[in-house]
């Protein structure tokens, strides 16, 4: 059985960081592309960070030079750095197997329970 367990969110002030982590079965992160996705109340799970098995990165723009994406293949888990947040990235974020792009976001698995992150002063 596929799983991810994401964690690290938590209750945040502007302008700091947080790192967040995605443990996943070692059967959906060998080899394949990961991503995170986030979610608001009302709105898509969107894709907005993914990384190839060959450490390849590609952002949302709304995310771009903020977010950093990376992976560690031993502990098949990974890990999303968020820096100067914003009241906007209040979210839900969740990680999964990409099989698309993020233009056509196509994630693999069911989802785990995701990671809370709220930014508020």
């Amino acid at each position: 059985q596929v799983q991810f367990v994401e964690s690290g969110g938590g209750l945040v002030q502007p302008g700091e960081s947080l790192r967040l982590s995605c443990v996943a079965s070692a059967v959906a992160f060998r080899y394949a592309a990961m991503g995170w996705y986030r979610q608001t109340p009302g709105k898509r799970r969107e894709l907005i960070a993914m990384v190839t098995r060959g450490n390849i990165t590609n952002y949302a723009d709304s995310v771009k030079g903020r977010f950093t994406i990376s992976r560690d293949d031993a502990k098949a888990t990974l890990y999303l750095h968020i820096g100067s947040l914003k009241s906007e990235d209040s979210a839900v974020y969740y990680c999964n197997r990409e099989d698309g792009s993020l233009k056509r976001q196509r994630p693999a698995y069911s989802w785990g329970q995701g990671t809370q992150v709220r930014v508020s002063s």
